[in-house]
């Protein structure tokens, strides 16, 4: 068969013998040595050749098979399926939500990785069930895991892990593994991770706009307390020190309530966009002046609170997927926090 002469295998080389194969006909694809439908060698062919096990042989196919890059048919053998691999890095991007900010981070992931990978995105909505699944079915198939824990529990409050989730993320090469936004997992000093810290970022960027928050008379967090996804009690916590530290009076609800009672001299710290909108179409109704009568600010940035004036404290998620490229490109080994931002503008 005229594709084994192209198979290269290192008797001496410290990388896995079914590491060997895998990376050798993703090669031969990449440089057109391999076509589409081509056959490739049967598994017993394949050992027989190389002096293989049949197990070593048939885990590489395996592999290959996730990775959708050759298939079986029954009766016939293995085939080549993809002739576009233009890659040697494969990527699995697990994300917990779709949202105007994480396709933000997502896009400058992939404008800053450049064409010389592949990344499959998968959403997995904070589902510990899905998310657990997609970690099985596509376990040891990728160069790169790449992700952002958020978990909801069975009554809808936020969780940064589970111990099955713990396990399952540990069965990740260490080398393989980048956690993105979300750092609280146990035992994550040896973690490659780019991530917030919910709490302190929280208090560092009210303290930054504290001269022109002093103005108002009480501040309320619309912090929804559960939630399809639901968001760290660590902001919380920040939001309280804050406001405690310096004397101010706030309040925590859980969602801007239909005709809420509103009055001069109220802020609102929003975090979820329905929230936000809600409460913008109130102050309307009741003819109050944004920034003037009653201030507001919402959490994370987006291109359409930029274009609303709409005063913001948000992570760089632009940075924040720039830096996970970075160390993806040059093999990093470190944790780095994501700059977080106050914002100031008409709203406030």
């Amino acid at each position: 068969m005229n594709v084994i002469k192209f198979i290269k295998i290192d008797e001496n080389s410290r990388i896995p013998k079914y590491q060997q194969i895998v990376d050798s006909i993703i090669h031969n694809i990449s440089i057109g040595n391999f076509e589409m439908d081509q056959k490739i060698p049967s598994i017993n062919l394949f050992s027989e050749e190389f002096y293989l096990s049949r197990d070593t042989v048939e885990k590489a196919y395996n592999i290959l098979k996730q990775r959708n890059i050759i298939s079986a048919i029954k009766g016939k053998g293995f085939y080549i399926t993809r002739t576009k691999l233009i890659s040697k890095v494969n990527i699995l991007f697990l994300v917990n939500k779709l949202s105007t900010y994480k396709m933000r981070m997502y896009n400058s992931f992939l404008n800053s990785l450049g064409p010389n990978s592949h990344t499959d995105l998968h959403i997995y909505h904070c589902d510990e069930s899905l998310f657990l699944n997609l970690l099985n079915k596509y376990k040891s198939a990728y160069d790169y895991y790449i992700i952002m824990p958020h978990f909801k529990t069975e009554d809808l409050r936020h969780t940064s892990h589970t111990d099955a989730i713990v396990q399952a993320i540990n069965k990740i090469p260490k080398d393989r593994l980048i956690i993105m936004d979300n750092l609280m997992l146990p035992d994550s000093k040896d973690i490659t991770a780019v991530y917030q810290d919910f709490e302190n970022d929280i208090y560092e960027a009210l303290k930054k706009g504290i001269e022109r928050i002093r103005q108002y008379k009480k501040i309320m967090l619309i912090y929804p307390e559960k939630s399809i996804y639901p968001y760290p009690k660590r902001i919380l916590h920040g939001f309280r020190k804050f406001c405690v530290e310096f004397k101010l009076d706030f309040e925590i609800l859980n969602e801007v309530y239909d005709d809420m009672i509103l009055k001069k001299g109220d802020l609102f710290i929003t975090i979820e966009e329905f929230d936000l909108v809600s409460l913008i179409k109130q102050l309307r109704e009741d003819e109050f002046i944004l920034g003037e009568d009653i201030g507001v600010i919402s959490y994370n940035e987006t291109p359409l609170k930029e274009l609303l004036g709409i005063t913001v404290i948000s992570t760089d998620f632009k940075v924040m997927g720039e830096t996970v490229s970075d160390m993806v490109i040059n093999r990093k080994k470190e944790q780095i926090k994501v700059p977080f931002n106050f914002i100031n503008r008409d709203s406030l």
